[in-house]
């Protein structure tokens, strides 16, 4: 269509050719989406034909196509330059005096009287396809304000086809440069420098677990985020809670923020600088609650509307408080991964850890540091080198694709670094914040981005390993196999692993890397007398007004996140089981744990739970579950007792929930025990009456039945979970679930180490067998070939499956 421009309200997805994806992805929001209350900013779009038209009128086709055959493609050497001289063409030109008129009619109707900025933004027509997001490869030009002004900025955003990280990025992608136009669109600019803004997927982009949209947010302009220049906050919003209209917020991380990008005074000849965040607001998150939830709302109704993970952008107008979308594009890395294909990474020693960040991938890089301050010292980079830098911008993007992976000291997860960084499949890990001070320039370093969201470099050569697994090909076993976990952080990745759940989720470690603090040091915080200790604390919770919510918050965050992983799979949390010692290593415990000779059977498990020691802290956990459980409507998760001695002890544990808000049975809540301990054996049908179901811990049921500490190195060949005494004890625990038609499962390594052991259990009929993630594919090959060897005796019925 011979136009100059077309008005948002004319243009459809189907424009592409026309405007480009960005703006044919605007107009199909503003056309579609606004009458469902997103709100996108209003705007106008040029054509692919007034681009045409330009190039013809000033005779520039012909000069930029020769111009690009001088391309040295074997080492792109002469990049800089014939960027340089191509932009420079355009820049030369002039736009005809229709197309003038045209841009300033449609700006004095879109901006009433011009007293508004407005954002120009570049849209190129080969933009947003499957496996290309062409991001950051192309100018934005924010704060514009005048006819003048406007008129710079358009032919600016023509030039910016030809910026050298744009003609790279075509080369690489296969494109042929003559081909593809420029589409500028002009928006009405939200006033975000005096509000936030940010980007948005509804996927997760690390790990590409769909059911969660990731929102991350700064103070002021976003660009911020794209540039990585500050460390934004995080919100994980889980989709079903969402859909359901529960509490869906399952992690909120709050970044640093130190920058915040404002419009420039007219005095500057810029328009727009970074001014330092006041630091009461570096304490602020971005977004509330009920902001972050409408975000997330429109973001899955764009992505309904596309059928297809996208990437948003957002803003708030500080003056309005209105929220809008700004932009929305195809998700382009897992949209072509095939997911049933696994490339697994495994450090194989452990090292000295020299700095950690956002881990963006899941490889492991060998490589020397090489510390570059900007794209044009692209003269020491040599072969399978280690970029370390402050920050990475688009201008660094044809480097990329030659080093080994990236360090950064600013970025989150979501900035343009990163984004990059998982399209070309280099390991980076941004948001360091001291990777250039710990690192040394030419040290040979180990980067690591398989060990969850956190990203460790180390001194040195590691040695690692990778193994490519297809899921696809895995049968599974009758016997239910799930998981063992931890760390939230691995829980979206380990969730694409096969696998009925996760059948122990240990929350050790969330108290002791998320919280950190001892609960009753969080219950008697103004009781506690040693001011350094009371400053550490108050330091780490100071955005917390009531301490104890902190604990909950935290707790709850990382529990959900594993619940929401394998959700709606069983997903059975272990309450606390800290030893006297290790409770004392948090932050306050040595105040308030008693100090015994053997912990190990000391005051553990259930018997804290309701004693006068330790109920207050109990009941943070209490309401740590309830949150998850009932205002997360994460109803998958169920709860076990660890080291529970008697029935007596059960009943009062059962009691000390309902008093915290924990019913058995209310909103299906069932509460399992550990089998550890004989007595459990023993009364194993008495527990019954109590409790939901039976999880077998091997470790512990063998150190109490052969009378050996199983932390002592002397007694350590003694140790053995295949002794005839030990494997009686789980028999007997068996037989007993069978009779009272009880849940029962095992959670250890023994299966995954000995495949007798796995038979063992089969032969026995145990519902279902957990496993260390590192055992999985071990254990399910050991349980098939279990199963497989007694398939005479299941012919038979002489055991049955209880699950």
């Amino acid at each position: 269509m011979k136009v100059h421009i077309k008005k948002f309200n004319e243009i459809s997805i189907k424009d592409v050719d026309t405007v480009g994806g960005k703006n044919a992805s605007l107009g199909e929001m503003h056309n579609q989406l606004t009458s469902k209350g997103v709100a996108i900013p209003n705007g106008f779009a040029t054509t692919s034909y007034a681009f045409w038209e330009f190039l013809k009128d000033n005779k520039i086709e012909a000069p930029l196509k020769q111009l690009l055959t001088k391309l040295k493609r074997k080492d792109y050497s002469n990049l800089e330059t014939i960027g340089e001289q191509a932009r420079e063409l355009i820049l030369k030109g002039s736009f005809s005096s229709a197309f003038n008129q045209d841009i300033i009619k449609s700006y004095t109707c879109l901006n009433n009287k011009g007293l508004k900025a407005v954002a120009v933004r570049s849209s190129a027509t080969a933009e947003d396809l499957p496996d290309a997001s062409f991001a950051g490869q192309h100018e934005t030009y924010l704060n514009i304000k005048g006819e003048v002004a406007l008129l710079e900025a358009v032919k600016k955003c023509f030039a910016s086809l030809y910026t050298d990280r744009a003609i790279k990025y075509r080369e690489d992608k296969g494109f042929e440069h003559h081909t593809i136009a420029l589409s500028v669109g002009v928006q009405l600019m939200v006033r975000a420098d005096k509000g936030c803004s940010g980007v948005g997927f509804t996927i997760d982009p690390e790990s590409g677990f769909e059911n969660v949209i990731v929102l991350s947010g700064v103070w002021g302009l976003g660009e911020n985020i794209v540039q990585g220049t500050v460390n934004p906050d995080e919100y994980y919003v889980f989709k079903p809670s969402l859909a359901k209209g529960k509490y869906p917020i399952i992690q909120k991380k709050m970044g640093d923020k130190k920058l915040t990008m404002i419009y420039a005074n007219k005095q500057k000849n810029k328009t727009i600088v970074n001014s330092k965040t006041p630091s009461n607001k570096q304490l602020q998150f971005v977004l509330t609650d009920e902001e972050i939830i409408k975000l997330s709302n429109w973001a899955k109704l764009i992505e309904d509307h596309y059928q297809k993970p996208m990437d948003i952008e957002w803003a708030k107008d500080g003056i309005t408080n209105q929220l809008f979308i700004t932009q929305a594009r195809p998700e382009t890395v897992h949209q072509i991964r095939n997911r049933s294909i696994h490339m697994e990474y495994q450090l194989l020693e452990k090292g000295e850890i020299i700095s950690k960040g956002n881990a963006v991938g899941s490889k492991i890089k060998v490589g020397k540091a090489c510390f570059l301050k900007s794209p044009k010292d692209i003269d020491y980079l040599a072969p399978n080198t280690i970029i370390v830098t402050d920050t990475i911008t688009p201008d660094w993007d044809p480097l990329l694709k030659q080093v080994a992976g990236i360090v950064t000291n600013k970025g989150g997860r979501t900035s343009h670094a990163a984004i990059v960084a998982r399209e070309l499949g280099v390991p980076a890990i941004v948001g360091c914040g001291n990777a250039t001070h710990n690192i040394k320039n030419g040290t040979m370093i180990t980067i690591s981005c398989a060990q969850g969201k956190t990203g460790y470099i180390y001194l040195g050569q590691l040695a690692f390993k990778k193994e490519e697994i297809d899921f696809s090909n895995i049968k599974m076993p009758n016997t239910e196999i799930k998981i063992i976990l931890a760390d939230p952080e691995n829980a979206f990745p380990l969730s694409f692993y096969p696998n009925d759940g996760v059948g122990l989720l240990r929350i050790e470690f969330i108290i002791t890397h998320n919280v950190k603090i001892h609960p009753m040091a969080l219950v008697k915080f103004d009781e506690l007398t040693d001011i350094p200790l009371k400053k550490e604390i108050t330091k780490i919770t100071e955005t917390y007004k009531d301490k104890k919510e902190y604990f909950v918050d935290k707790l709850s965050q990382g529990i959900a996140t594993i619940a929401a992983a394998f959700y709606p799979k069983e997903v059975i949390v272990r309450l606390s089981d800290f030893k006297t010692n290790e409770y004392a290593n948090l932050i306050g415990g040595k105040d308030f744990e008693p100090h015994e000779e053997n912990p190990m059977l000391g005051f553990r498990g259930a018997s804290r739970y309701y004693n006068v020691l330790y109920k207050a802290g109990f009941a943070l956990e209490c309401q740590a579950i309830k949150k998850v459980r009932e205002q997360m409507g994460l109803t998958n998760l169920k709860v076990m007792i660890p080291f529970c001695r008697t029935l007596e002890e059960g009943k009062k544990v059962i009691a000390t929930m309902v008093k915290n808000g924990l019913k058995q049975s209310e909103n299906g809540l069932e509460i399992y025990t550990m089998i550890e301990i004989p007595s459990n054996v023993i009364l194993a049908q008495k527990f019954a009456e109590i409790f939901d179901g039976f999880s077998i811990g091997s470790n512990d049921l063998t150190q109490l039945t052969l009378g050996i500490d199983r932390d002592s190195e002397l007694m350590g060949e003694l140790f053995n979970e295949n002794d005839p005494a030990a494997k009686q004890m789980i028999k007997m625990a068996i037989q007993s679930a069978k009779k009272t038609q009880t849940k029962i499962g095992l959670c250890g390594q023994a299966p995954s180490d000995f495949p007798e052991f796995a038979t063992f259990l089969v032969k026995e009929g145990i519902g279902s067998i957990s496993f260390n993630p590192d055992a999985l594919l071990q254990g399910i090959e050991n349980i098939n070939k279990a199963e497989e060897s007694l398939k005479p005796a299941n012919e038979n019925n002489d055991y049955i499956f209880y699950k």
